[in-house]
């Protein structure tokens, strides 16, 4: 409960009730002081997250240890214990992919597995000796500067690979409008292609290869919240195909998706953060034993947590309950499938 002072007008300020004490009667608004510190705005947020009385860990508690039980909690009535679905999802959403993106990757990472370079180089007498150049915990940007040299080695240019890049066979956009417009009708390419080529003709022009990866890697992140958002009615959808529709209504396997999702992007979050740290140590066999079981494990319980969610909530015998799970993750894979081409498509066009 809040402990700011309450007003000395009895009077509310959002419907002009008469409140007689802390909240009132009519709307349900606190009667203080509407003026306050930064602090107690601070406060306030804290305590409204967690419905001042620890419903936010209990919450997280039972998402990530007890499949189905926050989902038959909230749909049995007990809503007040524990932060709403809509509400949980877009907060641990928000977090994950807020969190992910401030951590510093890339060229700031140090790599830490024992990994060696060999390397081709001429003695006093010129003979070629295989030279062994030992990359433990070097940055990133120093292998890439080692890879450049390599290429160099090698005579691949960044203009031979971007040439290969992205090469339908035509030189640029002005040859494929050309053939597009006055050539046979055989030859001529569909609108659906005509795009794809086009979009990537222009991208080839304005990019190079490496900055083109970054820019879809980029692009496709920002882009990853708004695809899951969709796919979740989709697999709440599935979940409805395979159960009874006079026992179980679409809205409660949108609450079983919500918690579910929730509990995905959760744990999608405590793996990122088990890998950062274990990146802090130093790499021997004994960091690599426990990162590599760490991150095993993490998958695992994501992959194994849908079978007892599911088992439990819906109430179907154990081996009922396993093969209608098995069938809808086949399902769920190929609509996964479809959406990830969409979503690639989709990236990729709107590349800029």
């Amino acid at each position: 409960m809040s402990k700011s002072p309450l007003r000395q007008d009895k009077t509310c300020l959002n419907c002009r009730y008469v409140v007689e004490n802390r909240f009132c009667p009519n709307c349900g608004q606190e009667n203080t002081d509407t003026r306050k510190t930064f602090h107690h705005l601070f406060i306030h947020f804290f305590e409204d997250l967690t419905h001042y009385e620890n419903a936010f860990w209990k919450t997280i508690k039972n998402l990530f240890f007890k499949p189905a039980s926050l989902t038959k909690e909230y749909l049995s009535g007990k809503r007040l214990s524990y932060l709403a679905p809509v509400r949980l999802y877009i907060f641990i959403s928000f977090v994950t992919f807020f969190l992910i993106a401030a951590f510093p990757t890339g060229e700031n990472e140090l790599i830490h597995a024992n990994q060696t370079l060999t390397i081709q180089v001429k003695d006093k007498n010129g003979v070629l000796k295989d030279s062994v150049i030992s990359t433990k915990k070097i940055k990133v940007s120093d292998m890439m500067k080692m890879d450049e040299k390599m290429q160099e080695k090698m005579h691949l240019t960044n203009a031979q690979q971007n040439e290969n890049f992205l090469n339908f066979g035509y030189k640029n956009l002005k040859e494929l409008d050309s053939l597009q417009k006055y050539g046979p009708a055989d030859d001529k390419l569909s609108d659906f292609e005509y795009n794809i080529i086009k979009k990537s003709l222009e991208v080839k022009a304005k990019y190079d290869k490496q900055e083109m990866w970054e820019k879809f890697a980029e692009a496709a992140w920002h882009n990853f919240p708004k695809a899951l958002f969709i796919y979740m009615p989709l697999f709440a959808f599935v979940l409805w195909l395979f159960h009874g529709k006079k026992r179980w209504y679409y809205f409660d396997h949108g609450i079983f998706t919500l918690h579910y999702f929730s509990f995905l992007l959760l744990s999608g979050l405590l793996i990122f953060f088990f890998n950062k740290i274990m990146n802090c140590f130093v790499d021997n066999t004994f960091t690599a034993i426990i990162s590599y079981v760490g991150i095993g494990l993490g998958y695992l319980w994501m992959f194994y947590y849908f079978f007892p969610a599911h088992h439990r909530f819906y109430g179907e015998t154990r081996v009922i309950s396993f093969l209608k799970s098995i069938a809808m993750l086949v399902i769920n894979s190929i609509l996964i499938f479809i959406l990830l081409l969409v979503f690639i498509i989709y990236t990729f066009i709107n590349l800029h």
